[in-house]
């Protein structure tokens, strides 16, 4: 196969999945994204129940479950969780988490956009910050509108980290200056400046390179075919908890974000 054929075979969905394979190291290092105290976890748990209830056995997909952050939130609420992802190396990760703590949650390889799951399969399907990713909203919308039963719940978690309002730059401005002047302890680097700049490149192709506003989500999910749309900005008692872990002024930026939890419904037939 030549060089230009295998350039064409590659591409934006093949760099996603190669930037989130390669970020699997780091991944539980950040706040924000994996659990940094009991306090974020009981803050997570009330989201979570105002929008599903408990979990009562329930079949319940994640989707890009990452390392398995969120599945393990849904389990403790009794949720029976399986998690799906596409980075391998984010699965071995998930899969040692759930053996530490010994819980039974499935974890398995598969595509976000095209899941491989039966229809009418599960109760509830969850995913967090995998919206803003998506090459193709629509496409995976009606994947997931077709592997809910009917009456089942999606609660999606996510939001804009593009269009930056004024107030959240001066914020990030104050805490990038007072980490240059020794005022504030620098940020862990997570990642190479080459693996930001992967990342920026990447935002700038998907669907929602402006970013994902809950109004532009709302209105695919609507069109696909989700009823009793409900969108949730009040987050703060999950950011709050998450500030903790930064300086002032960046966990101001973070909690000045247009963050939302949408939760939609499958049409009882």
């Amino acid at each position: 196969m030549s060089d230009v054929t295998a350039g064409r075979n590659y591409d934006l969905r093949d760099e996603i999945k190669a930037y989130w394979s390669e970020r699997a190291a780091t991944f539980d290092l950040s706040p924000g994204h994996e659990i940094f105290s009991e306090e974020e976890r009981a803050a997570w748990h009330r989201l979570f129940l105002r929008h599903l209830g408990r979990g009562d056995g329930r079949a319940t997909l994640d989707l890009a479950s990452g390392t398995g952050v969120i599945s393990h939130l849904l389990d403790d609420l009794g949720f029976r969780v399986t998690g799906l992802d596409w980075a391998e190396p984010m699965l071995e990760r998930a899969r040692q988490k759930a053996r530490n703590r010994k819980r039974a949650i499935t974890f398995r390889i598969g595509d976000a956009e095209s899941t491989m799951e039966p229809d009418d399969h599960y109760d509830v399907i969850v995913n967090r910050h995998l919206v803003w990713t998506l090459v193709d909203p629509a496409a995976a919308f009606a994947e997931w509108l077709r592997v809910l039963k009917p009456g089942g719940t999606l609660l999606i978690v996510d939001g804009d980290f593009v269009s930056t309002s004024a107030l959240e730059r001066l914020f990030s401005k104050f805490s990038n200056w007072g980490q240059r002047v020794g005022i504030f302890k620098p940020d862990a680097l997570m990642h190479s400046r080459e693996m930001m700049e992967t990342h920026r490149n990447i935002l700038s192709r998907v669907y929602f390179s402006d970013g994902a506003r809950a109004e532009a989500v709302v209105e695919l999910l609507r069109a696909t075919g989700f009823m009793d749309i409900d969108v949730d900005t009040d987050l703060d008692e999950i950011h709050r908890t998450q500030a903790k872990n930064w300086n002032f002024f960046k966990g101001l930026a973070r909690r000045s974000q247009h963050r939302y939890a949408i939760r939609a419904s499958k049409r009882v037939n």
